[in-house]
């Protein structure tokens, strides 16, 4: 029986493209003692692979977090696994602010020894001990307090574009790091303060309350649902959002925008600007915070020398990665000499700039026609290749779109048939001209009809 993904990324986007259906991005977490993690595992994987469930997931003796996508037509049979289980009925499903058909590629499920590395000792207190869950109106009301410490108990790279009102936010690369250095920052203020903790979906503080509470601290209040349960509520009841810029995701979207407010700078050149890049560079894939300009400039790279290397032929490219850690290994997040505005730590509360605010309307009304497929990308002379199922012309405005390129407009200039310049490509033709940024073969060419 197939436990296993037989698709790779590129095929998965093309199938989700093709079957024209829409997606839901959701996370959720439960803890629970599971006695074989390995056979939940299996079973899991059947039930959701059978509904074109993808997503990444983690299983442990401790229970299960996962962030998935599924097709919205499939999602009560997909909640219908999950009441399956005891300790599942019932669940918080936290469905993304935002959708994107491609949050997710493939189905991935990993037995580990915790479902979130927090570097605990969990004999060592009672995890059950938790701190008092508080919904969106509440959080806010104990915000107001001036005897109220909060804490972002995310990452530096996470908490730069967006965080809440005075929260502390550690400069720290992972959980298992902020705990020792909250505790010890906070050792003064455990008997008369209300210690108020935050996390992208809540999994993080319903553990590290616990430990809180465990290390003396009397006064301890967690977000429920975490910030994606947060801007819901604030959304359905109108109340005023005290998280300011973009909750920062783990999929491929990489950030949903709760305000309009842009606290964070482009590493490269300082801009306003919160968009986070994976450099290009497969030795790489540095996570970092680019502008369009920047993007298009350094061909999504975070150096000189990434932008070198991803020019070189792809055999040179493969011996110069020979013994590293690469691919989906590397995750580097924003920790390099070579990005020169980059903040962590003591972050701003005051916006840099307002996010461009999209007409829902506006998008309705842009057409958008299929007209081709990527086929090739020339790195040395940045040319693509595609093959045009419909009309194509000089002077027409296009879409190329794709789970890693994202969306690009931009208006064609010349168009090449067969190595000739041409004025109109027809359907069946293998056209190629310039780009400023790398094409995939998961990627589509669109005309846009206003």
């Amino acid at each position: 029986m197939q436990l296993y993904n037989t698709l790779s990324a590129e095929e998965r986007a093309q199938l989700i493209d093709e079957a024209g259906k829409e997606r839901l991005t959701l996370s959720f977490y439960a803890y629970a003692k599971i006695e074989d993690p390995k056979k939940f595992r299996d079973e899991l994987f059947i039930a959701w692979n059978a509904l074109d469930a993808l997503g990444r997931i983690y299983v442990a003796k401790e229970g299960i977090n996962a962030q998935m996508s599924v097709p919205a037509d499939h999602f009560e049979a997909f909640r219908d696994t999950l009441e399956a289980y005891d300790f599942m009925k019932g669940i918080r499903l936290n469905v993304a602010v935002e959708q994107d058909d491609h949050s997710f590629l493939k189905l991935t499920i990993k037995v580990r020894n915790k479902i979130v590395a927090d570097g605990l000792n969990d004999d060592t207190f009672d995890v059950t001990n938790k701190g008092i869950h508080l919904k969106a109106r509440e959080f806010n009301d104990l915000l107001e307090d001036p005897n109220t410490i909060v804490v972002d108990f995310r990452n530096h790279y996470e908490s730069e574009v967006g965080h809440f009102e005075g929260a502390i936010t550690p400069d720290v690369e992972t959980f298992r790091e902020s705990l020792p250095i909250i505790n010890e920052q906070l050792q003064d203020f455990k008997e008369d303060k209300n210690l108020l903790m935050y996390c992208t979906g809540g999994i993080r503080c319903e553990k590290a309350s616990a430990y809180f509470k465990h290390q003396g601290f009397k006064n301890v209040f967690q977000l429920e649902g975490g910030i994606i349960e947060y801007t819901r509520q604030i959304k359905e009841e109108g109340i005023e959002s005290k998280f300011i810029g973009k909750n920062f995701v783990f999929d491929h979207r990489l950030g949903e925008r709760i305000t309009d407010d842009i606290i964070a700078q482009c590493h490269q050149c300082g801009k306003p600007c919160d968009n986070h890049t994976n450099c290009a560079n497969d030795a790489c894939h540095l996570l970092f915070i680019q502008c369009d300009e920047c993007k298009a400039a350094m061909e999504n790279c975070c150096s000189v020398e990434c932008v070198e290397t991803i020019h070189l032929p792809w055999e040179e490219q493969v011996k110069l990665r020979k013994g590293l850690q690469v691919g989906n290994k590397v995750f580097r997040k924003g920790k390099s000499e070579a990005l020169i505005f980059k903040k962590s730590g003591d972050l701003p509360n005051i916006p840099l700039a307002k996010a461009e605010t999209k007409n829902i309307r506006q998008k309705i009304a842009v057409k958008k026609v299929l007209v081709g497929k990527a086929e090739h990308y020339y790195s040395k002379s940045k040319i693509a290749q595609f093959l045009v199922e419909k009309e194509l012309s000089v002077g027409d405005r296009v879409l190329i779109s794709g789970p890693t390129t994202g969306d690009q407009e931009l208006t064609i200039t010349e168009i090449y048939v067969n190595g000739g310049p041409c004025e109109t490509a027809k359907k069946g033709d293998q056209i190629t001209f310039e780009l400023p940024f790398r094409v995939r073969l998961s990627d589509k060419l669109y005309k846009i009809e206003l």
